[in-house]
């Protein structure tokens, strides 16, 4: 029907926008975190301000329909009686893995290129976005268990739309506490670190050595995701080759 082609268009419109902005606001954060002495902080509250302006017009638009909000446990801290007991074999349970990792961690972010996906560079995503097998129940198990948020550095639309679409056809969107708007994108790395600052994260998973060591002060645990050996790394960093291979 044409009124309803007509609403998809205009909600498809809004999401768009909403996803270039929140992209270019990440790295104007980004700059304000990394020159503090660039603008006055009068400065500081009039972006603030316009932020919060351009924040309510997005959500108010009348042509983007309001999701429902899933019910999820209050967060707080682990507790051993929140676990299953183990197996008659006495093996650990994904659930049980999954919480003694975390170490009661429960607001995690993740990047996506080299952790959840095959593609590695910015680059490969622009053409195609590929969820790897083995982590799409590992994924589900924590956003059950936690407050999950993927990121990544993208360097155009069609990226973000292939990332979406690949997540969607995995399964990660129909389960769980994992949706779509807790998939964030950024244009630089500068970006995506400030990402993990404003969430507040305290368990955060990257590729990127650089933003691993410039977030180990601020994030109470770290999983650096390398076949590499990252040398001398802060104590509340985990080296592993994979997520599952952590989590395992």
């Amino acid at each position: 029907m044409p009124g309803l082609a007509a609403d998809q268009d205009a909600v498809s419109l809004v999401r768009r926008v909403s996803r270039a902005l929140n992209r270019r606001l990440s790295d104007l954060v980004g700059l304000l975190f990394h020159h503090k002495s660039a603008g006055s902080l009068g400065a500081v509250a009039g972006f603030a301000i316009a932020v919060v302006f351009a924040w309510k017009f997005l959500r108010s638009s009348p042509a983007r329909p309001r999701r429902p909000e899933s019910k999820r446990p209050p967060v707080g801290p682990a507790t051993p009686d929140a676990v299953e007991p183990a197996g008659d074999s006495g093996k650990l349970t994904s659930q049980q893995i999954v919480v003694k990792r975390l170490s009661g961690c429960r607001k995690v972010s993740c990047q996506l290129l080299g952790v959840v996906f095959e593609e590695k560079t910015p680059e490969e995503l622009q053409k195609h976005a590929t969820v790897r097998p083995s982590v799409v129940e590992l994924l589900l198990e924590i956003a059950k268990y936690c407050d999950l948020y993927l990121m990544e550095t993208v360097l155009d639309d069609k990226s973000e739309e292939n990332a979406l679409m690949a997540l969607e056809s995995a399964g990660l969107f129909k389960i769980g506490g994992l949706m779509k708007e807790k998939v964030l994108f950024c244009s630089t790395e500068v970006g995506r670190t400030s990402f993990v600052r404003q969430l507040e994260a305290d368990f955060h998973i990257d590729t990127s050595l650089d933003i691993i060591s410039q977030l180990s002060r601020f994030i109470r645990c770290q999983l650096f995701v390398s076949s590499i050996e990252g040398g001398q790394l802060a104590a509340n960093v985990f080296n592993s080759p994979s997520l599952e291979q952590f989590f395992s």
